[in-house]
């Protein structure tokens, strides 16, 4: 199953149901709290109930499973007949349904009424003009969707989420039955351990599961090691609960409640397990309750509710303007008709009809812009928020560092060269079946060691204790002689201490005073002070008196030692950070690392550390002191996975636009908390599906240059938006002087209409305009007010000139009667669309067009086209079908003349707007 499709699958169920924002990233987080947890069919239910209390030999046998597994055949004939490990998601539309989607919005019916009483009126060539309005709008949106959808879909699977899976090795049943008929010993290699796409899961695969994966399938266990799931997704619980393979309610009615079933949609927060696969796909709990929700429409996000706020601003004005329009024209020209069908056209002269087709296709851009630079979309509309991104809180580990450890140094406790702790260290990276971290690979692939590897085989694993992140530590328990067992501990420093009574000094073993502590707190402050990452290696010999251990063992541990890591910082980090802050992104660390090291990773990659609070400083904290504290601190350090996200939190809650980069299983709440989610492609699972973007490259200069694109994407999104709204709001309040004073309509419905559409055809290649270098300074979001202002302040001062044009005509032309208001309404026709294509390339820069700021070449030649079309239409001989006439060529010198004006006045009228209210 495409986990990463989830979220798209269900934020229409989230937003519906007024859930927590921050849980909107993550499309399996809907059913929190949500009283349809219980509501899947009563078949399925049972089905569950009974696999969980029968023996596991019975239930093998009933899913023709064995204990190591499937046979690759036999798992390709089941799913053959289950199909694929998919919930129900949002199919792909029709063709035809997403032509109904792309047609269907208030402009495009407005232009509809609009040609249908043309129609009716028997004006034909109105309604063909509109028509083509209405077919152009439609089918540029419909050809963009496809397209982003298709780009949008092959940049997700790139993204892939596996599970480890156990297949039977047929070669074990060929030695078998060698050694039953023909007396022949073979020694197959046995089971296979491979990693598989979730959606390619049958029933009866058997799966192991680790600390940070989600859990593929409804499962039910069969061994298990301290295993908590984090099952918030199903049941609103905030804490993990552990899972054991025999279920302690036994009498439970809910599948919900039982202890060793695990649940599609959850995830791993510690621990290790084996477990069948009893359903995948529409047949798990999960999938029987997304049915219930797939069918529900989709409400908007936060960014298509800015376009919305923007549109309704537009449909006010509208509102207001037509009835005024229609009103005037009726009283003062008496032909009620005429001027219906005018104010209508006035209305659709204020309705920015490639308003969809624009968003979609710059988002679509944008998108495939970004998958250069080795970023993963997995929701476009996660691109303005990277560009609105003003505070971005990441890792130390992998960001500003290398992301490639090595073991620099093993210890004793007063920082003496000790091999025996690397020996320990050894041992307990060697045993682990946990999550293995970067530091367990550095000590596996320390070069001292590779003489050594024979240390391992002659212990024998008894038992192990699974990392956490409350105890940040993980133990396991070996034996090399049976007549004892051994309790090795590694973990964060102040932890192990904290569970140590003794330690190994000088080859002896003395008991903890507080001289021996502060020892301890100073040799290892000063390995920290040298960038090493430290950590602390204990242990402690047992009776062999049980095989199964508990975090109750890990106390009267002696203190071996201690081992060293580097992680140098990356040579890329410090031009990173200094081109983010010059784009207005304050970057700020959230590590669990140590301080002493994280502030000297920031001293090394010149990131200036302001503040610093540890874990245990924001725990007691409250909401109010810490919103004051993060504002002015950069490094938070000692951080559980709980403090990441308050953090998070409480930065959105100040009014900042928060990205998160993060890759481990630690991270995932704050990736759901954050504004923008970002991980990289080797992340956990749980921390790839909760994102937004995936990075292909862990590097924050790839995130600067997304940034760079999202602003971008924003800019030209904007500049259509206040082209359109400021110049159809000029034309009208045009209309509106030209409607009380002229005894004759100062232009045909036909012609507003003509003149409309080939205005929003001039804009389609606004998508890849260029963009000024100070927009990409700092971070824009989505202001309707200001919109409105601008709408406001520069539409009124095209009307100035067209008074100016309607004056030209009326005393120098003599187009002052009904019978010559063709020749009136042709010099209004070319002039209107010609200071229209004009201000495009005045409002797209607050600098001097052509000069200081050139338009991309699509948007150039385009706007020449549609100036030179504007021209011929009425020289030509399509004039006469346009109900227009040739002008005269004395009016093309005043024509030029009026545009210069316009366009200094303008530039004059920018300058101050710019310095009174900024240029957004």
């Amino acid at each position: 199953m495409n986990l990463n499709l989830l979220k798209e699958t269900f934020a229409s169920f989230v937003r519906a149901r007024g859930m927590d924002r921050h849980f909107r990233r993550l499309g399996m987080d809907m059913f929190r709290s949500s009283p349809l947890t219980k509501e899947v069919p009563q078949t399925l239910a049972q089905q569950l109930l009974e696999a969980s209390r029968g023996d596991t030999a019975s239930l093998l046998q009933r899913l023709h499973t064995r204990p190591d597994g499937l046979t690759e055949q036999e798992a390709d004939a089941i799913r053959a007949e289950t199909g694929p490990n998919e919930v129900e998601h949002e199919k792909p539309l029709s063709w035809w349904v997403h032509l109904w989607h792309c047609y269907k919005n208030p402009f495009n019916l407005l232009l509809t009424l609009l040609a249908a009483v043309s129609f009716y009126t028997e004006d034909m060539k109105a309604a063909i003009v509109i028509g083509t309005m209405v077919v152009v709008s439609t089918l540029m949106r419909f050809i963009q969707e496809s397209r982003s959808n298709t780009a949008a879909d092959k940049l997700k699977e790139m993204v892939s989420n596996t599970a480890t899976v156990m297949r039977h090795d047929l070669v074990a049943d060929i030695a078998e039955e060698a050694q039953r008929y023909f007396d022949v010993t073979l020694h197959p290699k046995g089971a296979k351990r491979i990693e598989l796409p979730i959606k390619l899961l049958v029933p009866g695969d058997i799966v192991q599961l680790s600390a940070g994966d989600m859990i593929p399938a409804d499962l039910r266990l069969l061994s298990a090691k301290d295993l908590f799931v984090s099952q918030a997704a199903m049941t609103g619980e905030s804490l993990p609960v552990e899972k054991f393979i025999t279920p302690a309610n036994t009498d439970a009615s809910s599948p919900l409640e039982l202890d060793n079933l695990c649940f599609m949609g959850t995830n791993v927060v510690s621990g290790s397990a084996t477990a069948v696969v009893l359903t995948t796909g529409k047949r798990t709990y999960f999938g029987a309750l997304a049915e219930r929700v797939t069918a529900a429409d989709r409400s908007p996000t936060a960014f298509q509710s800015g376009v919305n706020k923007v549109s309704w601003l537009l449909i006010r004005f509208m509102l207001v303007m037509t009835p005024v329009v229609f009103f005037i024209n009726g009283f003062t020209k008496g032909d009620w008709v005429e001027a219906f069908l005018f104010g209508l056209s006035v209305a659709v002269g204020l309705t920015p009809e490639m308003l969809p087709m624009i968003v979609t296709s710059t988002l679509a851009k944008g998108a495939v812009a970004l998958s250069r630079k080795k970023v993963i979309v997995k929701r476009l509309d996660a691109i303005q928020n990277f560009g609105a991104m003003d505070v971005l809180c990441t890792d130390k580990t992998g960001t500003l560092t290398q992301d490639k450890i090595f073991l620099e140094r093993h210890t004793g406790i007063l920082g003496e060269a000790n091999d025996e702790v690397l020996q320990y260290a050894y041992l307990n990276s060697y045993y682990q079946t946990g999550l293995k971290n970067l530091l367990d690979v550095a000590v596996l692939e320390h070069a001292e060691l590779q003489r050594e590897m024979a240390i391992a085989s002659a212990y024998r694993k008894v038992d192990e204790i699974p990392f956490d992140f409350q105890r940040r530590r993980m133990s396991v328990v070996v034996s090399e002689r049976e007549d004892h067992h051994e309790l090795i501990c590694k973990g964060a420093v102040e932890e192990i201490v904290s569970v140590c009574t003794h330690a190994k000094k000088n080859g002896e073993i003395v008991p903890f005073t507080p001289e021996l502590l502060a020892e301890i707190r100073e040799t290892t402050a000063s390995l920290n002070a040298e960038g090493l990452r430290v950590v602390g290696v204990a242990a402690k010999d047992l009776p062999p008196t049980k095989e199964v251990y508990s975090l109750a063992d890990e106390s009267d541990l002696v203190l071996i030692g201690y081992i060293a890591f580097l992680d140098p910082p990356k040579e890329s980090t410090e031009p990173a950070l200094t081109a983010l802050r010059g784009h207005g992104v304050t970057v700020k660390i959230l590590t669990g690392d140590n301080e002493l090291v994280t502030a000297k990773i920031c001293r090394e990659v010149g990131l200036e550390v302001e503040g610093m609070l540890l874990g245990s400083h924001v725990e007691k904290m409250s909401d109010a002191e810490l919103a004051i504290a993060v504002e002015k601190t950069t490094v938070f350090a000692k951080l559980s996975p709980a403090h990441k996200e308050r953090i998070v939190r409480v930065l959105h809650d100040n009014g900042h636009v928060v990205g998160f980069m993060g890759d481990g299983i630690n991270d995932a709440p704050a990736l759901r908390a954050a504004d923008i989610g970002i991980s990289v492609d080797t992340a956990v699972d749980i921390a790839k599906e909760a994102a937004d973007l995936i990075l292909l490259e862990k590097s924050l200069m790839v995130l600067e240059e997304g940034v760079i694109e999202g602003r971008k994407t924003f800019a030209n999104m904007l500049k259509y938006i206040k082209m359109t709204a400021s110049s159809n709001f000029g034309n009208v309040f045009s209309v509106l002087i030209a409607s009380a004073f002229l005894p004759f309509l100062p232009m045909l419905p036909l012609h507003l209409l003509v003149q409309n559409l080939l205005y929003d055809v001039s804009q389609i290649s606004i998508p890849f305009d260029n963009v000024d270098k100070e927009f990409l300074e700092k971070p824009q979001r989505w202001n309707p007010g200001e919109i409105g202002r601008f709408m406001v302040f520069f539409g009124p001062i095209s009307s100035i000139f067209d008074v100016s044009t309607f004056a030209l005509m009326w005393y120098v032309f003599g187009a002052n009667s009904p019978d010559h208001q063709t020749l009136f309404q042709s010099g209004w026709f070319i002039e209107g669309l010609l200071s229209q294509t004009l201000i495009v390339h005045m409002i797209r820069t607050k600098r001097v067009p052509f000069f200081q700021s050139r338009a991309s070449w699509p948007l150039m030649g385009m706007t020449l086209i549609i100036m030179a079309i504007g021209i011929i239409i009425p020289m030509s001989p399509l004039a006469h079908y346009f109900k227009l006439e040739a002008l005269p060529l004395s009016y093309f010198p005043w024509l030029i003349a009026i545009l210069v004006c316009y366009a200094a006045l303008i530039q004059g009228m920018k300058r101050w707007y710019s310095n009174r209210y900024g240029w957004q």
